[in-house]
């Protein structure tokens, strides 16, 4: 199985995915969470500025030393990716990608099917890479879920390429 997926179609440029990297990535999502407690829409300045006074607010409390707790702390983090189930937004891709202004729809190519869904639909979907600390090699790359978490049972599996059209 391949695990690179081109998304191309009308498109200003062509993209070449590989989920294999996204869990380095830090807009990776626990998809446990995700469907339990959907993100809110929040402002990216104002998260910024709220994790730079966390940990401004730690270094008065505790000093510039590092405590042992840090390094149980990165333990649990690594500990929580190699059992994590992990998806990330399909957005950003699409953005990216920079849909024509003619585009109107996202295709998915499956190895038995094609799934369309509309431009506005597939800005929301999310990208399944990696089950219980894992990629998804048998049947993956990746998982394609809907939003509201309706198809977290049974995604769409066995993508090979996204097609805009």
């Amino acid at each position: 199985m391949n695990s690179i997926i081109m998304l191309k179609g009308k498109v200003k440029y062509t993209l070449t995915l590989d989920p294999s990297v996204w869990i380095f990535d830090d807009r990776k999502l626990d998809m446990e969470v995700f469907f339990e407690h959907p993100p809110e829409q929040k402002d990216e300045t104002e998260a910024y500025t709220k994790a730079v006074s966390k940990h401004w607010d730690r270094e008065i409390q505790e000093g510039a030393v590092f405590p042992p707790t840090l390094k149980t702390e990165k333990k649990f983090k690594k500990q929580e990716l190699v059992n994590g189930t992990f998806g990330i937004l399909f957005a950003p891709f699409l953005a990216n990608a920079s849909p024509t202004e003619e585009a109107t729809n996202v295709s998915f190519k499956t190895k038995d099917a094609l799934i369309s869904f509309s431009l506005e639909e597939a800005q929301k979907l999310i990208f399944g890479f990696s089950q219980d600390g894992k990629p998804l090699r048998e049947d993956g790359p990746i998982y394609v879920y809907l939003p509201d978490g309706s198809n977290r049972n049974n995604p769409i599996k066995y993508v090979e390429e996204i097609i805009v059209t």
